[in-house]
């Protein structure tokens, strides 16, 4: 059988996935890097190349190669999904949003190679790979992401984006599905100027 009638054997099958199922799913796919043919070159200038592998109505499987730049905060819309550090250590930074609506930056959690973590929905997360590492990641989603909201936060800004942009301010004004702006504005540290 080959990986890609794997990913169908099993992906095919979730319906309305559970979290546990959506993990149990990316356990069953047992995937290395050795399963990936052609792996996606880190975008110049952007966090992240990604690669889809899978997609259907129910969930979405995508293969991220990082550069050294970070994402922007970002949720993933109304889904939710698990991510497996395929090689490389990854920072997940990890917000909430504070009463103006703007995300504030509560802490941070390194992941190395082989772990997995939880993206919930509506959760609101940057990543980016630690100094130093070749940082690859696996993405399964449910349902595929759609409506995902990116944040600017030194312009007090965030805009839903299309389903092409990836977690970075849009460089087409088509990919800028809605933009919204807040009253304060981010000071760089942590706080807001009212």
């Amino acid at each position: 059988m080959t990986f890609t009638n794997k990913i169908r054997n099993v992906l095919d099958s979730l319906k309305n996935p559970s979290k546990a199922e959506l993990k149990d799913a990316l356990l069953q796919l047992d995937m290395t890097l050795d399963n990936l043919a052609h792996l996606p070159e880190p975008s110049e200038g952007k966090p992240y190349n990604r690669k889809l592998l899978y997609k259907n109505e129910e969930v979405e499987l995508l293969v991220m190669n990082w550069s050294q730049l970070e994402c922007a905060p970002h949720d993933h819309g109304n889904s939710f999904g698990w991510i497996q550090v395929l090689s490389g250590t990854s920072r997940n930074s990890v917000y909430e949003v504070n009463g103006n609506g703007l995300p504030i930056e509560l802490f941070h959690v390194d992941y190395q190679k082989g772990t997995y973590f939880h993206a919930p929905k509506k959760a609101i997360h940057k990543m980016k790979a630690a100094i130093h590492t070749d940082l690859v990641t696996l993405h399964l989603y449910s349902p595929p992401i759609t409506g995902m909201i990116v944040y600017d936060l030194p312009k007090c800004a965030a805009c839903v984006v299309s389903d092409d942009c990836g977690a970075w301010w849009p460089d087409e004004q088509y990919q800028k599905v809605k933009e919204i702006r807040f009253r304060k504005t981010y000071k760089g540290n942590g706080s807001y100027n009212k």
